[in-house]
C-alpha cells in the first residue's frame, strides 16, 4: 500500500512527469513506426501488387489493433484512477478482467482469419493477384494474432502504473526482431525458405510473441502495484462494464477508421491501384509522425486519470496543456518533412514515376492537416482518461464518416485524384472544432466540480 501512496503520478512536477512517462513511449512508438515502414519497404521489393495487398489489409489490421487498444484504454483509465483512489481491489480486478477480455478478442479474430479474409478482399474489388497475395498476408496476421494480444495486454498494465520504460524495452525488442526477421523470411536468407509476403506477417508475429513474453515477465517481477491471479477467477460484470464503457468508444473510434479506409480504397481504386498503394504508403509514413503523438498520449492518459481520481484538477489541466504544446511541435516537424522531401520518402517504397506523380502532392496536401490533428488527438485521449470516451467516438465518427468520406467522394467527381486529398484538411477543421467544444463542456461539467 505504501508504494501506491507514493506513486510518482501524484507527486512529481507535471512537466517532468509527462516527459519522463511519455518519452520512453514516444521512443518505442517511433521504433514501431520505423519497423512498420521497413516492413512495407521489404514488401515493395516483391512488387507493387504486394504493396497494394498489404495496403488493402490495413483496415482489418486496424480493427485487430482497435480491439486491443480500446480494451487497453478502458483498463488503463480504470486501473490508474483506482490507484489514485487507493482502491487496490479494483486495481487487481481491472487487470484480470482486462486480460480475460483480450483473450476473448483473440478468439474472435482467430475465427475471422479462418473464414472472412477472402470476402474482405473481394468486397474491395481488388484484382485476383492482389487478392491472393492479401489472403496469404492477412490470414496469417489474424490467425496468429495471439502475439499482438499478449504484447499489448501486459504492456498496458505496465503503462497504467507508470512503468513506461519497461514497455519501451519490450516494444523496441519486438520491433528489432521484426526488422531482422523480415528480409530473412521474405527473401529466404541464411537457409530459411523464401516465404514472400507471408514471411512479412510471420516476422511481425514472432516479434510480438517475444515482446509479449518479456512483458509478462516484467509484470511478474516488477509491477508490484498490480496482483494478477486467475485462481477461482470469474468474469466480474461490474468491472467489465466499467472497462468497456471507457474502451468501447475508443474501439469504435478506431473501427470507424477501418470503415473510412475501406471507403477511401474504393474511391481511389476508381483512379488506379497505384492510388491505393499511395494511400497505404501514406499511412505507413504518417505513422512515423503520429506514433510519437500516441506515445505522448499513452504517457498522458494515466497521469490525467490518476490525478482525476485523486481530485487534483490543477495537475490534470497542466498535463493537458503541456501535451497539446508538445503534440503541436511534433506535428510541425512532420509537416516540414512531408513538404521538403516527399519524393525521397516515396522512393523508399520503390516508387514508380506514376506513384511519385500521385504521391508527392498527396503527402504535401494531407500534411497541412497535421497540426490541427495534434490538438484533436490530445483532447480525444483526455476524454477517455476522464471516463467519457463517447466524446472521442463522436468526434472520430464526425471526422471520418460524416465529413471526410463524403468530401473525398465529392472531390473525386472532379476526376483529379489530387483533389481527393483535400478532404483530410476539411475533416480536421471539423474535428478540432468539435473537440474544443466538447472539452469546454467537460471542463465545466466535470473538472470545475472537483
Amino acid at each position: 500500500m505504501e508504494q501506491v501512496k507514493e506513486n510518482k503520478m501524484g507527486v512529481m512536477p507535471v512537466n517532468k512527469l509527462l516527459i519522463s512517462m511519455s518519452l520512453p513511449m514516444m521512443v518505442s512508438m517511433l521504433v514501431q513506426a520505423m519497423y512498420n515502414i521497413v516492413d512495407s519497404i521489404f514488401v515493395a521489393q516483391l512488387s507493387e501488387d504486394a504493396l497494394t495487398a498489404v495496403s488493402v489489409a490495413f483496415p482489418m489490421q486496424m480493427l485487430l489493433i482497435a480491439a486491443a487498444t480500446g480494451t487497453g484504454v478502458g483498463v488503463n483509465a480504470l486501473l490508474s484512477r483506482a490507484l489514485g483512489q487507493k482502491d487496490t481491489d479494483t486495481v487487481n480486478k481491472a487487470a484480470t478482467n482486462g486480460l480475460f477480455l483480450w483473450a476473448c478478442w483473440y478468439t474472435i479474430f482467430l475465427i475471422v482469419g479462418l473464414t472472412l479474409v477472402r470476402p474482405f478482399y473481394l468486397m474491395q474489388n481488388t484484382p485476383e493477384v492482389i487478392t491472393e497475395l492479401g489472403i496469404q498476408y492477412l490470414s496469417t496476421i489474424l490467425v496468429l494474432s495471439i502475439g499482438v494480444y499478449m504484447q499489448m495486454s501486459f504492456e498496458r498494465l505496465l503503462q497504467a502504473t507508470g512503468k513506461t520504460v519497461c514497455t519501451m524495452i519490450t516494444q523496441i525488442t519486438g520491433a528489432v526482431i521484426n526488422l531482422i526477421m523480415d528480409p530473412i523470411l521474405i527473401f529466404g536468407l541464411f537457409g530459411f525458405p523464401a516465404l514472400g509476403i507471408r514471411g512479412a506477417a510471420i516476422a511481425t508475429i514472432f516479434g510480438q510473441i517475444v515482446a509479449g513474453i518479456m512483458a509478462i515477465i516484467m509484470n511478474v517481477k516488477l509491477n508490484h502495484e498490480v496482483s494478477i491471479s486467475f485462481k477461482g477467477f470469474r468474469p466480474n460484470g461490474r468491472i467489465i462494464k466499467m472497462i468497456l464503457s471507457i474502451g468501447i468508444p475508443s474501439l469504435l473510434m478506431q473501427a470507424v477508421g477501418s470503415v473510412m479506409t475501406v471507403g477511401m480504397n474504393k474511391i481511389l481504386i476508381g483512379f488506379s491501384t497505384t492510388a491505393v498503394a499511395v494511400f497505404g504508403v501514406y499511412f505507413k509514413l504518417n505513422s512515423f509522425i503520429f506514433m510519437p503523438i500516441f506515445g505522448l498520449n499513452n504517457g498522458m492518459v494515466p497521469i490525467v486519470a490518476y490525478n482525476y481520481g485523486a481530485g487534483r484538477k490543477d495537475r490534470v489541466l497542466k498535463t493537458i496543456k503541456y501535451s497539446i504544446i508538445y503534440a503541436m511541435i511534433l506535428m510541425a516537424i512532420g509537416v516540414a518533412i512531408f513538404w521538403l522531401i516527399p519524393d525521397k520518402l516515396l522512393a523508399l517504397f520503390n516508387a514508380s514515376e506514376n506513384m511519385l506523380a500521385i504521391g508527392v502532392p498527396a503527402l504535401r496536401i494531407i500534411s497541412l492537416s497535421f497540426i490541427l490533428a495534434a490538438i484533436a488527438i490530445v483532447f480525444s485521449s483526455t476524454f477517455q482518461a476522464l471516463g467519457n470516451g463517447m466524446y472521442s467516438m463522436f468526434v472520430s465518427f464526425a471526422r471520418q464518416i460524416i465529413v471526410l468520406l463524403p468530401s473525398a467522394y465529392l472531390l473525386s467527381l472532379t476526376g483529379n485524384v489530387d483533389n481527393v486529398w483535400w478532404s483530410y484538411n476539411i475533416a480536421e477543421i471539423a474535428s478540432v472544432s468539435l473537440s474544443i467544444y466538447f472539452f469546454m463542456r467537460m471542463k465545466k461539467q466535470v473538472l470545475d466540480k472537483i
